[in-house]
């Protein structure tokens, strides 16, 4: 099927303003949308509001936890579709989300490595 050429829209939720400018140029450099927030119970609403093609969450946020924004967002059909794509600083964490994990969500390590995490964007947009 042809793509069309409107840019994929990509949220990025983290609590570092460093991480989240630096994944936001990344993206746009590579022609994605880009909306950044550093707050997970803000990353719920915009997710809502703007349907994003994909989520980028970081885990461990102080306000609202990824795993929980990721629950939450499951819950509505509105956007339970959204692929996520999990961040976090800590991979013994993995482990205890492959239990709260859907199939069509990944979990990535920090520090990012920016071809790794555009190849996985790339797969998780095209389905």
């Amino acid at each position: 099927k042809m793509s069309n050429t409107a840019p994929k829209t990509i949220l990025i939720v983290d609590d570092e303003e460093e991480a989240l400018v630096h994944l936001s140029n990344i993206l746009r450099r590579n022609d994605y949308e880009v909306v950044a927030t550093s707050k997970g119970k803000d990353a719920v609403s915009l997710a809502k509001n703007l349907k994003p093609d994909l989520i980028i969450l970081d885990i461990i946020m102080p306000d609202v936890d990824g795993g929980d924004v990721a629950a939450i967002l499951s819950e509505d059909p509105a956007t339970a579709e959204i692929p996520i794509i999990f961040l976090t600083g800590i991979l013994t964490k993995d482990e205890e989300l492959q239990g709260r994990k859907t199939g069509k969500h990944q979990v990535i390590a920090k520090p990012i490595i920016p071809d790794k995490l555009l190849e996985i964007i790339r797969k998780t947009l095209s389905g």
